[in-house]
């Protein structure tokens, strides 16, 4: 398989993965209790970090790979999205996500918490669109 097509899939199960998030796992947070949203989170924060953290160090990879090897626009635009999204979730939701899990949220995180997402949802679609191009482009 070629890093082209790697990227390829593993940008399209991030993008299915925080499509999801974004519109049914975030926003459903808001009609748990806060006790069950706590038991909830603990479960769902070591689950998706299972399918996440993988996912995201592949594409680290796979991108840091490819500008390494072919410097093009597609590569060099592409890695500076998946440092971006790193950055952003690191100091945007992993403090968001820490206040859930020490009961120290409110209804605002929680809506923080899905108005922020937006962000990373849309950084993952372009990379998407991106890698789609970049396949079309060198398969013709």
């Amino acid at each position: 398989m070629t890093s082209t097509i790697a990227r390829l899939l593993i940008d399209f199960g991030l993008v299915i993965l925080i499509w999801m998030i974004q519109l049914m796992v975030y926003p459903s947070f808001k009609h748990f209790s806060n006790d069950e949203l706590l038991k909830w989170h603990k479960k769902y924060t070591f689950r998706i970090a299972c399918m996440v953290i993988p996912l995201m160090l592949v594409q680290l990879f796979i991108y840091g790979y490819q500008v390494l090897k072919f410097q093009t626009t597609y590569h060099i635009l592409g890695i500076g999205i998946v440092l971006l999204i790193w950055v952003i979730t690191l100091l945007k939701f992993v403090p968001i996500h820490t206040e859930i899990l020490n009961n120290t949220h409110t209804s605002k995180t929680l809506t923080k918490l899905v108005r922020k997402n937006w962000d990373r949802t849309g950084l993952w679609t372009v990379l998407l669109i991106l890698s789609i191009l970049e396949f079309v482009y060198r398969t013709h």
